[in-house]
């Protein structure tokens, strides 16, 4: 094989005889770029031989600014609810908006003032009130422009030209700048940049989008080197938010799980946060809570899919301009005096729950549902101070869509269980399973089904 090779004719001289048999250059072209580049190398040659130190300015490790922290609220007034409404009916003089993108926006404006607020508005009040808080926002995902699931919207193109309309570059005279992009079809090469950006950059949110969170695993690298472990290993902070869709909605094994499982199963040092928010103000105030306060490591959220729309899941205007992130949010709908069994849970099942206990329990229920929206680090005060409120508490369960052996449960089955007084902690969830779903969606319908009966049977 060497023998052969060293028979070949060099690649430069055989594209250089190509390019001068088609005519795109002469043989005197050819000769003198040859020389050029010959000459290219001599100088540097000489210029490196020569020099007699290192420049100051290289590093191995650049020095990166320092994240700016102070007092924040992550509420907001309704002047900066109204600004943002008003910035999505409000297209540039000319632009023609799809006509059945319009009513949307229409409907998002109106919504903002008047409610409910859907998942997709949430997020784009998150985003619009960080930008006129002057931090910067960059999101970056395969279509995530418009969203995965028509959700978000964020720039419009006009019906006849092409050309785009950001809403939220256009809030107020002094906003930070927004930056959103359809990346390319690669998780390993967007989510190493959007990594990089947010060390280098800690003021801005930035954002890496899955088209659906099951795709991750095509950057486990990233994960696993850096995100999860880049501050023990190199005091490198990042605070890159990764956005997973997820949740079981019988659309088979590629389609149900970011692998919350995965995640916890590194999470130590408090090292990043996983949260898994059940309503649009929950998203708003962690995003807000996470950009705007001082800590600097990288936020893994898991959002919903059928949640987008979801009613019971909505929120309202008074959501957002009072209150904080809670890590666990408690259920306002019980007599805390005659619950005996607490249901923990995270993320698009809560409302599963909270329908399935009204059929069961009618208007005075008794079992108590508690929405842990933090899964990472784990709001053990918070819990005991919730579970404390039941004087009559005899067990609790950890309700979850993913099999037994995945989600959540067996990172709180390890860590949690010496925390709850010895009270009895059981699972609900799916079998044990080397996939994350079944294939077949009459199966999927069966094993929700059980779920729910198990749960509060």
């Amino acid at each position: 094989m060497y023998d052969l090779i060293e028979q070949k004719r060099s690649v430069r001289k055989l594209y250089t005889e190509s390019l001068i048999g088609r005519g795109d250059i002469t043989v005197e072209e050819a000769e003198q770029v040859l020389r050029d580049y010959q000459q290219q190398l001599e100088r540097v040659f000489t210029e490196v031989r020569e020099a007699t130190s290192v420049p100051s300015e290289w590093t191995t490790v650049p020095d990166y600014p320092e994240k700016s922290a102070g007092e924040f609220s992550t509420a907001i007034s309704q002047e900066v609810l109204k600004r943002i409404a008003d910035a999505h009916v409000n297209a540039p003089e000319g632009f023609v908006v799809h006509p059945k993108v319009l009513p949307q926006l229409q409907r998002r404006a109106a919504a903002i003032t008047a409610g409910p607020i859907d998942w997709g508005t949430g997020e784009i009040l998150a985003l619009g009130s960080l930008l006129m808080d002057g931090r910067p926002v960059r999101l970056a995902g395969q279509d995530s422009r418009r969203g995965t699931f028509v959700q978000r919207f964020a720039t419009i193109i006009d019906r006849n030209n092409a050309d785009e309309w950001t809403p939220l570059a256009n809030l107020s005279e002094d906003q930070s700048q927004f930056y959103i992009y359809d990346s390319l079809l690669s998780e390993y090469a967007a989510m190493g940049f959007e990594y990089g950006y947010s060390v280098a950059r800690p003021d801005a949110l930035v954002l890496w989008e899955a088209q659906f969170g099951d795709f991750v695993n095509g950057a486990q690298t990233v994960i696993d080197e850096f995100i999860s472990a880049g501050e023990a290993k190199w005091r490198q902070q990042s605070g890159v938010v990764l956005l997973l869709p997820h949740g079981y909605e019988g659309q088979g094994p590629d389609h149900s799980s970011a692998r919350i499982e995965r995640f916890l199963t590194m999470a130590a040092d408090e090292a990043f946060t996983v949260a898994q928010p059940s309503s649009p103000a929950s998203y708003f105030h962690l995003l807000r809570k996470h950009s705007l306060g001082e800590q600097h490591r990288p936020l893994i959220v898991f959002t919903p899919k059928s949640m987008l729309k979801r009613k019971e899941a909505a929120s309202q205007p008074a959501d957002f301009t009072e209150g904080t992130f809670q890590p666990v949010v408690p259920d306002a709908a019980v007599d805390n005096d005659a619950v005996e069994k607490v249901l923990l849970c995270s993320g698009r099942i809560t409302w599963d729950l909270m329908v399935e206990r009204r059929k069961r329990e009618g208007d005075n229920p008794t079992t108590a549902i508690l929405r842990v929206e933090q899964l990472y680090p784990r709001p053990v005060e918070e819990l005991k101070a919730e579970l404390a409120k039941f004087p009559r508490l005899k067990e609790i369960r950890w309700v979850q869509d993913e099999p037994a052996n995945m989600g959540a449960w067996p990172h709180m089955a390890l860590h949690l269980t010496s925390d709850l007084a010895g009270t009895p902690f059981y699972r609900v969830s799916r079998p044990e399973s080397s996939s994350p779903s079944v294939g077949q969606h009459s199966r999927h319908v069966e094993e929700q089904k059980a779920l729910l009966t198990q749960a509060f049977s």
